[in-house]
This record gives C-alpha cells, sequence and structure tokens, in this order.
C-alpha cells in the first residue's frame, strides 16, 4: 500500500478525545476543544498537555495519586497564580511568575524602573547605575534649589539691631513691684579703628583661626551641632566667627531647632560672601555677651576695668576672650547663686587659665611677641560687678535667688532671662525683708566698730532667712550690708560650719530610728533599735572617749582614739559617770552627749535624718567622722531655716522656693506646685521642738524668748569661733540667723574664716549673742500682730537609754553660752582633727576642692575634739576658705 494512504497510528490511551488535544496544539486553524472537554486535569487550570505536569514525553500520562496533588503541581507551574491561562501580549513562560509576584512587562516604559522589569529574584530590587545617578543628580538639585531659595530671603544682620533685650519685672509677694531689671541694653557699638587690635587677634586665635580665609562657615562644627541637636544633646558650639556674629544678632530667636541652625546658615554664607571681614569683626565684638549685662567690647571694658574699649592693653583683651566662653564660669566675682561651682576661687583659676592659653596662641599665630606676653602672666585687677544701683540693699540678693532658683528647677535659661521680657512673681515679703535688715543693721551699728577694734571688728559679716514652715516659701533674706558693694549672698551660700544647731538632726535621728543594740552584729543591730526618748542618759564628761555602738573605741586611719571636749572643758553631771538627760544637754549644748549619741545611731541615719528635713547632701561634710554630729557642715541659711521649719510644721518637710510664677507674652511659663513630703511622723517632730523649746525657755538661747509665744531654736559655735548661729521658730515662721568674719579680699586666692575673739567688744561671740538678738528682734516684729500659736504636745517617746543615773544627775555650773555674754578661757590651741573624706560636692571635676580646714567645727564656744595621740594633722572637716557649696540653688535642687 502506497505510503500516502497508510494510516497514523494513534497514540496510546489516545482515541478521538487525544485527536481532538493535538489539533489544539496546531496551527490548523481549527477551534480548540472546550476547557474541560477532554477531561485533563491539566486543561481545567488553562495549560496545554505538553506543559502539564502528567505529560510524558515518550507519550504518555502520569496519572497523580490525588486531587490534591495534581493541583499543587499545577500551582507550581503557574506560580501560584489562578488565572485560566498565561494573557496574550504579556510574554508569559514557562516558570514565569505570574498575579503578585509577577515581574512587570519589559515591555513597557515606565518613569522609573523599579523594581525592575524583566529581572526576577534579589536583581529585580538592585537599582540600575541610570536610576542611582538619575536620584542623586535630583537630590543635589534641590539642594541647590533650597539653598538658592534660602540665599535670597535671608537678609543680612543690622550691627545697630543687636543685642536688643527687654527687662524682666519681679514683684514682692503682694503683687508690688520690686524692679525690672536684667534686660537691659547695656551696650555701645564702637568702630573697629576703637577696637585694640589685640582683641581681634584675641578671639581670633582663640575662637577662629581660620578667620581670615574662610568663607564663614565651619562643616564639621555644623554637622556635629546637627547631630547633638537631633540626639537632644548640647550643640557645643563649633560656630565660626561669622556664625557667632549672626547668632548675636538674632538674640530674637535663640531655639536650639534644626530650622534656626540652617537659617543661621544661610545668613552666615551671605554675610560671609558680602560682608568684608573687618565689618564681621566688628559687629561680632560689638554684639557679644561678656557676663555682667555687657553687650559688646565697649561694655564689657566699663563693667570689668572701668575704661574704654580702646584703651585695654593684651592682657585685658585676652581675658575678655575668657569671658566669651560663659561668664557665669570665668568672672571672677563668681555667680554661687546660680551653680555652687561657681565659686570666686574657682572662677579665677577658670579664668587665668583660659586667658594664659590665649595669650599662648597669639604669641604661636604671631600675633604678640613672646616679651610681651611675659607682661600678663596674672589676672587683671577688676571691678565689683554691681553697678546697677536698682540693686542696691538687698534687691540684688533676690534678685539673684530667684533668677538661681528658675534656671536651676524650671526650663527657662540663663539665656532666656539676659533675653528678658518674664514677669517674676516671688515670695518675698517687702515688709519682712526690710525688718531683717534693721534688726541686724541695729546690731552691727551698736557693736561692730571696725575703726575701733580694726583687729576684730574687720570683715565682720551677717546672713539670715525666714521660710513659712506651711509651704517653704522664702519669705525674706539678708544677703550683706550692700547687693552692689558685698556680692557674695549670705543667706545663700557662705561656707560657714553650722555648729551646735546640727545636733537637732542627731536628736531627730535617735527618735526617729533608735539607738542600736551593742550585743548585736552591725547588719542585725540596724534593725533591732531602742528609739530613744528625750529622757535617756548619756555620759556629759569632759574629754569623753568615743566608742562604735558596740562599745570598742572609735579609731581613727591614723589608730588614734577621739576624746570630746565640752565648752569650757566643762564635765556635766557628777562623777563617775557624769550621767545627763539628752533634754539637758541639747539645753546645755553638750558636745560629749551628741557625739556619742550619733555613734549610736550611726553617722548614716544622722546624715540622713539632716537630708530628710531638708539639708542638700553635697552640703554635709565629713559624715564618717565622729564631730560629724556637731555641726562641721556648712548648709546655707536658707536651707537651715527650711530644714528647722520642717519640725515646726510637725514633720511635714516643704523645699524653700522663691518664685511663685512666672509669664511672658507666651503667657504662664511657670507656676509653683507644693510638693510636702513627711519627713519625721508627728510625734517625733513635736518631741523635737518640745527639747528645743527648753533650749529657749532656760537654756542656752534665752536671748530669743518672745513674751507669750511658743518659741523652740538652737544655739550654735564653732570650734576657734569663726561662725556663730542661732536657727529658732514659732509655728508660723522659721528663721535662721549666722555671723562670722570672713576675709573678703578678693585679691587674695585663698581667704579664710576669721576668728571672732574680741568682736563686738565681747571675750567671745555665741550664737546666744548677737544671732539670737538679730532673731529675738526680728521675729518679734515679724510676728507683730499676729495671732500666737502654740506647738502641738508631744506624746510620750521612746525609751530611756542608759537610764542607770549617775549618784548626782544635775550638771555642774558651766560657762556655755548664757543670754548675758560672760568672760570665756583663752582659746585652746589649733586642734587636732582626722581628715574626712573628700567633699561629697563635686558634679564636675573642676568643682572638686580638696581645700581643708583647721576647724573641727561643730561646738558652742570653741570647743575641739582631739585625738588622745599625739599628731600634728591639723586638717579639719569644715571649709575655711569661704567658698561653701550649701547653697539653696545649687547642686541638687528640689
Amino acid at each position: 500500500m502506497s505510503e500516502h494512504r497508510r494510516k497514523p497510528p494513534q497514540p496510546q490511551g489516545g482515541g478521538r478525545a487525544a485527536a481532538r488535544r493535538g489539533q489544539s496544539g496546531s496551527s490548523s486553524g481549527r477551534r480548540a476543544a472546550p476547557r474541560g472537554a477532554t477531561g485533563s486535569l491539566a486543561d481545567s487550570y488553562g495549560t496545554s498537555s505538553q506543559e502539564s505536569p502528567s505529560y510524558d514525553p515518550g507519550g504518555e500520562e502520569r496519572p497523580y495519586g490525588s486531587r490534591a496533588e495534581a493541583r499543587r503541581a499545577a500551582q507550581r507551574n503557574t506560580g501560584g497564580g489562578r488565572r485560566r491561562g498565561a494573557e496574550p501580549g504579556r510574554g508569559a513562560r514557562r516558570g514565569a511568575p505570574t498575579g503578585r509576584g509577577r515581574a512587570p512587562d519589559p515591555g513597557k516604559k515606565r518613569l522609573i524602573d523599579y523594581p525592575r522589569a524583566g529581572k526576577y529574584g534579589v536583581a529585580r530590587w538592585v537599582p540600575s547605575w541610570k536610576l542611582v545617578t538619575g536620584l542623586f543628580i535630583g537630590f543635589i538639585g534641590s539642594l541647590v534649589a533650597v539653598a538658592g531659595v534660602g540665599y535670597a530671603v535671608v537678609s543680612v544682620p543690622d550691627p545697630a539691631q543687636t543685642a536688643t533685650a527687654q527687662n524682666n519685672v519681679f514683684y514682692w509677694s503682694d503683687g508690688s513691684q520690686m524692679v525690672a531689671t536684667g534686660g537691659e541694653t547695656n551696650r555701645q557699638i564702637v568702630k573697629l579703628s576703637h577696637i585694640p587690635k589685640a582683641m581681634q587677634h584675641a578671639v581670633v586665635s582663640q575662637e577662629n583661626k581660620t578667620f581670615y580665609t574662610d568663607n564663614g562657615i565651619d562643616p564639621k562644627g555644623i554637622a556635629r551641632a546637627v547631630f547633638n541637636m537631633a540626639r537632644g544633646a548640647n550643640t557645643q558650639g563649633g560656630s565660626t566667627i561669622t556664625q557667632q556674629y549672626v547668632k548675636n544678632a538674632r538674640l530674637d530667636d535663640q531655639s536650639q531647632t534644626v530650622s534656626r541652625k540652617f537659617k543661621e546658615i544661610f545668613i552666615s554664607i551671605k554675610v560671609g560672601t558680602t560682608v568684608s571681614k573687618d565689618d564681621i569683626m566688628a559687629g561680632y565684638l560689638n554684639s557679644a555677651y561678656y557676663g555682667r549685662n555687657a553687650y559688646g567690647i565697649q561694655a564689657a571694658a566699663r563693667a570689668y576695668f572701668d575704661k574704654d574699649a580702646e584703651d585695654l592693653n593684651p592682657g585685658e583683651c585676652a581675658f575678655l576672650a575668657a569671658m566669651l566662653k560663659g561668664a557665669t564660669y570665668y568672672d571672677p566675682a563668681g555667680a554661687t547663686s546660680i551653680d555652687p561651682a561657681a565659686n570666686p576661687d574657682a572662677n579665677k583659676r577658670r579664668a587665668t587659665r583660659q586667658m594664659q592659653d590665649t595669650l599662648d596662641k597669639m604669641v604661636e599665630y604671631n600675633y604678640l611677641s613672646p616679651t610681651d606676653r611675659a607682661r600678663y602672666a596674672t589676672l587683671p585687677p577688676v571691678k565689683n560687678p554691681r553697678s546697677n544701683t536698682r540693686l542696691s540693699g538687698q534687691t540684688g540678693y533676690l534678685v539673684d535667688l530667684a533668677k538661681a532658683y528658675l534656671i536651676n528647677n524650671t526650663n527657662i535659661t540663663a539665656n532666656d532671662l539676659q533675653q528678658g521680657g518674664y514677669s517674676i512673681y516671688t515670695t518675698f515679703d517687702k515688709t519682712k525683708v526690710q525688718e531683717l535688715q534693721q534688726a541686724v543693721d541695729k546690731v552691727r551699728k551698736a557693736n561692730i566698730k571696725p575703726g575701733e577694734r580694726p583687729k576684730t571688728d574687720t570683715h565682720v559679716q551677717f546672713g539670715g532667712a525666714s521660710v513659712d514652715p506651711a509651704s517653704g516659701a522664702i519669705l525674706a533674706c539678708y544677703g550683706g550690708e550692700d547687693a552692689t558693694k558685698h556680692f557674695t549672698n549670705n543667706c545663700d551660700s557662705t561656707g560657714a560650719q553650722v555648729g551646735s544647731t546640727f545636733k537637732t538632726f542627731v536628736l531627730a535621728a535617735a527618735m526617729k530610728w533608735g539607738v542600736r543594740d551593742p550585743d548585736l552584729g552591725e547588719s542585725q543591730a540596724q534593725d533591732e533599735r531602742t528609739v530613744a526618748s528625750p529622757e535617756s542618759l548619756y555620759s556629759g564628761k569632759n574629754n569623753l572617749k568615743i566608742k562604735n555602738y558596740d562599745g570598742s573605741i572609735w579609731k581613727n586611719e591614723k589608730d588614734q582614739e577621739w576624746l570630746q571636749e565640752n565648752d569650757g572643758k566643762e564635765s556635766y553631771g557628777s562623777p563617775p559617770q557624769y550621767k545627763i538627760e539628752l533634754r539637758e544637754a541639747m539645753r546645755e549644748s553638750v558636745n560629749s552627749a551628741f557625739v556619742q549619741l550619733g555613734m549610736d545611731v550611726g553617722l548614716d541615719k544622722v546624715k540622713e535624718a539632716a537630708v530628710d528635713a531638708g539639708l542638700l547632701e553635697n552640703s554635709l561634710t565629713g559624715t564618717s567622722y565622729p564631730s560629724f554630729s556637731i555641726g562641721i557642715s556648712d548648709p546655707s541659711a536658707i536651707r537651715m531655716a527650711g530644714a528647722y521649719a520642717t519640725f515646726a510644721a510637725s514633720g511635714e518637710q516643704n523645699t524653700p522656693y522663691s518664685v511663685e510664677k512666672v509669664t511672658s507674652e507666651k503667657g504662664v511659663d511657670f507656676v509653683h506646685k507644693k510638693k510636702t513630703k513627711e519627713a519625721f511622723t508627728p510625734n517625733v517632730a513635736n518631741n523635737v521642738t518640745d527639747v528645743l523649746k527648753t533650749v529657749v525657755e532656760k537654756g542656752t538661747g534665752t536671748n530669743a524668748r518672745l513674751p507669750g509665744r511658743d518659741v523652740a531654736g538652737k544655739t550654735g559655735t564653732t570650734d576657734g569661733n569663726k561662725s556663730a548661729w542661732f536657727v529658732g521658730y514659732t509655728p508660723q515662721l522659721s528663721t535662721a540667723i549666722t555671723m562670722f568674719r570672713l576675709d573678703d579680699d578678693e585679691t587674695k586666692k585663698n581667704r579664710t574664716f576669721l576668728e571672732m575673739y574680741g568682736t563686738g567688744g565681747q571675750e567671745k561671740i555665741h550664737g546666744a549673742s548677737f544671732p539670737s538678738e538679730i532673731w529675738h528682734d526680728y521675729m518679734e516684729q515679724a510676728l507683730k500682730g499676729k495671732k500666737a500659736i502654740d506647738f502641738p504636745t508631744p506624746e510620750p517617746i521612746g525609751e530611756v537609754v542608759n537610764d542607770v543615773p549617775s549618784p548626782t544627775p544635775s550638771p555642774t555650773p558651766s560657762e556655755a553660752e548664757s543670754a548675758t555674754p560672760t568672760p570665756t578661757p583663752t582659746p585652746s590651741q589649733t586642734p587636732v582633727t582626722p581628715t574626712p573624706t573628700a567633699s561629697e560636692s563635686c558634679r564636675f571635676d573642676w568643682q572638686c576642692s580638696t581645700s581643708g580646714g583647721t576647724d573641727n567645727g561643730g561646738t558652742d564656744g570653741g570647743v575641739t575634739s582631739t585625738p588622745t595621740a599625739t599628731s600634728t594633722d591639723t586638717t579639719g572637716g569644715g571649709n575655711t576658705n569661704g567658698n561653701g557649696n550649701g547653697g539653696l540653688f545649687g547642686g541638687s535642687t528640689g
């Protein structure tokens, strides 16, 4: 049979259905069989028999184990989609993803080919070099456009309009105006020709050595500032002189924001390209802030040296360049009301170091010869910082307190206050401030006569503060004779030790926690204590050998024992035990009894009681030595008044504050919120008060008695008779008065407290003399017309510790403080005191002070505390250089 007549072989499993399937894939033009007509599972998912998972090249279809398996196989071939088949014109092929994962059609043009068409897997997400290049060019173009717009819209500052500021208005507690100050424009523009070349070279050498060659900005400094702002840190400067000038010229906007910084950059660029370097230098020096409310070089020259700018020498120019770093920490006058670390001595050291560094750089950059540089090795003498007569008297001290409180306790910064525009409502009672000053002036004029007694009556200073126990509001302060003549605020921070007024906190600790059981180990003894009653008995023996709570002899790091002296070397009580009740020991201010009580309670608990009452921890010194209990620490008068106010308020502690409210054109910027905490239970506080009442009624504080009123208080005098205190209170008012002699000659590197033997014509100054007299005169007037209120009657407290009395418990006659000053013994030789640990007041490395003192403090009437071993160690735990760290608003303010 001819071949063309031979029948073609039929595929296995064929039949008509197979023929139809074969025809469906042919190009004969015949219409394909309808989907599903063949019964093929693959056809039901829109694939040809050749593309089906069941298709076998040998012509045999492999059956699936189940419908689910066939469905999964079909889904794998179609990319997981549920489409019936590849859409025409889409370029579908075997294995190409479809549905969600399908690659873009490479045949269709897109503006941005991303994800990339025709690519699969990771390649789809890798941008092409064309895309990267295009985006980079677009980004740079956008920056150029933004920079162009920014450059066009900003304007060059007008030097005549820089450093404008408004006054801050301070108000008394009754709403009447105290003073408008703080924002005056103390400034006069001078031409560059009237500014010494040395001043120009000083700022270039210290601030911006490339000033004459740069374009006005420092990219690295800008990047650092932006980064710091983004993470909420300080911008840290890093600006050129041009940028500093622009910043000074924009006092209306000093916010630390990225937008402001960028605007400043645009202005700096425009200034750098359109303004001459001489004009920039003149603008900068005429607008910079040098401290002391002085804007511009002319005002600074007058504020510090009382001369015109053109008369400044290179040393003075280098000094003023240091002030540009921040006068708070460089002005030799100090600024302890803002930060205790900014005391005069520390500021002098910083200013000297910065000035000398500037002079060295001027030599390095050939602006100054080594010969001329050698002439300026020390700080130039400077003027008293206060010349504003509106801040005379007590006003300047009060303004300083209010400003310091805001800077340390609110979001209002020192820079904000310099710009002004605030209404500041203080807590100060105008009448009480006047009455306190009058009480001090009365005693000073009647007794302190430097002309007659130059060796004893010079450098005599007083300080005082009055606090409302119910709120903590500071109602009155006495900071010194005149804020424009004596600029250390004596009501805030002086460094004068508080002496026996500290014994109150020892008694409070004994009543709050109790004494430790000497038969128990230290750990167990901390938990098992005996609360001491005022009738507890302690030794009043002079030169008492001090023991640890467990009966072992206390020794210092030199293995020396401690013998505690009493005032006039007197013993209280009858031998051999010399037992005396704590109430009586407080009344007669017996040191030995309270030093041993402090050891039995634990000095850590004494410290805790003092802090709970309201003292700042950074004002407490020598906290691990027995003398801690008798007042070698130096809290401020404000803090002492506030701490005693805690007992007046039956244990409720309110932190002293000086500002009630602040407003500005933006609205209310600050409102004081009262935060009261219970420092002691009412019964503990009331028992402390009951004991302190006996001090005034028939003890060392009888000068402070107010007829018809309950008064509680305590006298205090330190070793060497270098400071004297009286701190007392009624239920309505707590007041602290301090007196001391401090060499305030600022030309001296280390000022020291001076003895007061013979001062005011008295053999010795006690807290019972002038301080209690001032306290009485002030409180009598301050409470005039107010209802007399009695202290709460306390419930009995604690147990009688050491309840085996001596044969005759009454004390022997004492030469301790009395209402009428009596001749006193010659002061004993310089005491030997163990060296306390380092001060706990260091917040910065340059704040730490290694200066000690020759005082061991804490005594009434120059009492000494000496180790038994002979020693040449005369360092004490006190601070004798007048740079106290017990200020109200410095350090960690509540």
